[in-house]
């Protein structure tokens, strides 16, 4: 699971604006890794552009799907990933993502007439794309599913164990001559 980009697009007009980014190309070799982030800025762009104010979407290409939040007062968050990465947390990274935007950067920010396509530095990015690699760290329903299935997994192994002394418990019992036949009895039906 993996987070290649993070970023805040001006979506109002064509052609869309990345206003911040944040880029993770370190699985790329270096010498690939300025195509894979110019294929990550375009696409980016054209799904900013395609996503109406108040829609989310997840579009799939090839190793990757695009999750994209556009809000009304003319952005877009999108976070790229691959296919294994859990729409849900992305989405939910999105969300923060663009409230702490527009909250720190009113829409004139960016808007401006003098300065139509700024490009604004918005720090939490770095710390996000870092933190949310990992989406159990990041997202408490997933952190405690995690726990449930490992505790599903203790649970299984503490029944067959019990089970397999069960088993030596009604070999005991059955190879006991000092039982009278009315103990084994109750034993078998309730035990």
């Amino acid at each position: 699971m993996k987070i290649f980009y993070i970023g805040i697009l001006k979506n109002e007009q064509k052609p869309a604006h990345e206003l911040c980014v944040e880029k993770d190309l370190s699985s790329y070799s270096r010498f690939t890794r300025d195509n894979y982030g110019e294929f990550m800025t375009l696409f980016s762009k054209t799904v900013a552009e395609r996503t109406r104010p108040g829609q989310r979407q997840d579009i799939e290409e090839k190793s990757y799907t695009f999750h994209a939040y556009a809000r009304t007062e003319g952005i877009a968050g999108i976070i790229i990933s691959d296919h294994d990465y859990p729409a849900l947390v992305a989405h939910q990274l999105l969300s923060k993502v663009v409230d702490e935007f527009l909250s720190s950067n009113p829409r004139s920010s960016f808007t401006s007439p003098s300065n139509p396509n700024p490009t604004i530095s918005f720090p939490p990015l770095k710390e996000y794309i870092v933190k949310y690699q990992d989406p159990a760290q990041a997202d408490s329903i997933m952190k405690i599913q995690k726990e449930l299935d490992e505790t599903k997994i203790v649970l299984h192994k503490t029944i067959e164990s019990v089970l397999e002394r069960g088993e030596k418990i009604d070999t005991l019992v059955q190879k006991s001559d000092g039982l009278s036949a009315q103990s084994k009895m109750f034993y078998t039906q309730y035990g």
